[in-house]
């Protein structure tokens, strides 16, 4: 019998309301270095990648135009892991019109003074608009968790939290995808010691960097946590194998690409009054 075929569901994760799962999500169970989406010709999916960047950025148009929805595009990973990657090669074509991107970093002292999510609602998008988070709201239990700032039963309550916010948007219109950028150890490696040694990417590296590398295991397990707690019916996760750059955003576009044509867009139909104008 011939092997079946890798989807995108077999890579997604939404099992985190069942009670009596009694297979848990574990992060180790999905390798880094898998490539589900590839011909296995490297040039190949690099030219299907650019194909599909143009498909979307038609969609893009029609969406905004549509003004039905609101797209959430969350892009969650470790250091290197290639967010600002895949917003160039995933993203890069879409006009700036409808389409803007956020980058999270640690909250400022007014953002601290209020709730987590305080920061995060102030940026959701509006009708028509497509937002990217260059990490996101998920950085609240996974930086606070590993340096032990929270307890175990406060990151229960943000994981809830996080649940009813997201499933609050889904409900108003807004489609959530949640990317989690998977890469192995060694491939992190190899991508910082590239930044210490490409001169054009020396601002890409800060010292810290080697400090949070450190602490690799604690925040795989984080991930994993976040990850268990998180993936929902109305928003799940997909995790995409990482080691690859070109894999990355061939499997990003693919699913980006199904997601909006499942939508049905539709241009608006025109305004009665304007049916017979002639410009002259």
């Amino acid at each position: 019998m011939a092997k079946k075929s890798p989807t995108v569901a077999d890579y997604q994760y939404s099992g985190a309301l069942k009670k009596d799962d009694a297979d848990p999500f574990d992060l180790k169970r999905f390798d880094p270095g898998d490539k589900p989406f590839s011909s296995s010709d490297k040039a190949a999916d690099k030219a299907a990648t650019v194909a599909l960047a143009l498909e979307l950025d038609t969609l893009q148009d029609l969406f905004y135009a549509d003004r039905r929805y609101k797209l959430l595009v969350v892009l969650q990973g470790t250091d290197t892991s290639g967010k600002d990657g895949t917003i160039r090669g995933v993203f890069g074509q879409m006009s700036a019109l409808g389409v803007h991107t956020v980058g999270w970093k640690a909250p400022s002292e007014e953002e601290r003074a209020h709730d987590v999510l305080w920061r995060i609602h102030r940026q959701v998008p509006a009708l028509g608009e497509v937002m990217i988070f260059n990490r996101s709201h998920y950085e609240d239990v996974l930086v606070p968790v590993v340096n032990g700032v929270i307890t175990p039963e406060q990151t229960r309550q943000r994981y809830a939290q996080i649940n009813d916010f997201e499933r609050m948007l889904v409900d108003t219109g807004t489609v959530v995808l949640k990317f989690l950028l998977h890469i192995s150890k060694d491939e992190q490696r190899a991508r910082l010691q590239e930044r210490l040694d490409d001169p054009t990417k020396h601002w890409k590296f800060a010292a810290g960097d080697l400090d949070v590398r450190k602490r690799w295991d604690a925040y795989q397990q984080a991930y994993s946590d976040a990850l268990a707690a998180t993936g929902t019916t109305w928003a799940p996760w997909t995790i995409v194998p990482a080691d690859s750059k070109t894999h990355r955003n061939l499997m990003i576009a693919t699913v980006m690409k199904q997601v909006m044509q499942d939508l049905k867009l539709r241009y608006p139909p025109i305004d009665p009054a304007l049916k017979n104008v002639k410009v002259v």
